[in-house]
């Protein structure tokens, strides 16, 4: 952290601005700091300021995050694109990220299609049995109750 004394018209905001502009808490700020994600300077009094960048820069943070990759690994992306370089432990990180979402995705859209089949069987709960699976394959084509055979 540097502590390089400042006055007023040389810092762009204080943390409570970055905060709002950012749509995040001064909180999530100080832990981006902590991590090494975010960097700050200090005024002559000791408080926060942030520069232009700083709020694009929690941008994509946010949305690191929101893609499931941890305050490590997102450093680690800071640095090798800081550096100019990349190196294959990053690039094998990256990659198992990538494969544990697409299988996160997959589970979901199974899930979906599950809640697809249980809600169509709710909707006509008059004309289907209980089905002994909700995937698709069991539960359909539906079986009607009480249909002469």
């Amino acid at each position: 952290m540097n502590v390089t004394p400042l006055t007023r018209g040389e810092f762009e905001m204080r943390i409570g601005e970055l905060a709002d502009r950012a749509g995040v808490t001064p909180r999530a700020l100080r832990y981006y700091e902590e991590m090494g994600l975010l960097q700050s300077t200090r005024t002559a009094s000791g408080q926060r300021v942030y520069d232009a960048e700083a709020p694009d820069r929690v941008t994509v943070i946010r949305e690191l995050y929101a893609a499931g990759l941890g305050s490590d690994l997102i450093a680690s992306v800071f640095a090798a694109v800081a550096a100019g370089q990349s190196n294959d432990e990053l690039l094998t990180s990256l990659t198992d990220e990538r494969r544990q979402l697409a299988e996160k995705m997959a589970a979901l859209r199974d899930a979906a299609t599950r809640l697809d089949v249980l809600i169509g069987l709710v909707e006509n709960a008059d004309t289907h049995e209980c089905p002994v699976s909700l995937s698709p394959e069991m539960a359909l084509p539906a079986r009607r109750k009480n249909v002469p055979a």
